[in-house]
């Protein structure tokens, strides 16, 4: 089943605001909290589901900030 561009803007609305929602909860964890898990994107059909322990689509572990990075770029 083929998704209509309505579906696909659904789901991109979706994974943008997991993506708010978890850095609105890392910004506001505590400093020695466990870090947030990044969120899954909504699965579309006819892509393959990436490996999770691929990070190519978000570049390496060393770029996901810390809370004290996301705590300065909104200060």
């Amino acid at each position: 089943m083929e998704w209509d561009s309505t579906t696909h803007l659904l789901a991109a609305a979706v994974d943008h605001l997991a993506v708010a929602n978890w850095m609105t909860a890392t910004i506001n964890s505590g400093e020695d909290a466990d870090p947030q898990t990044y969120p899954e994107a909504v699965p579309r059909p006819g892509v393959d589901a990436v490996k999770a322990d691929d990070s190519s689509t978000r570049g390496t572990d060393d770029s996901v900030p810390t809370p004290a990075d996301l705590a300065r770029f909104f200060a």
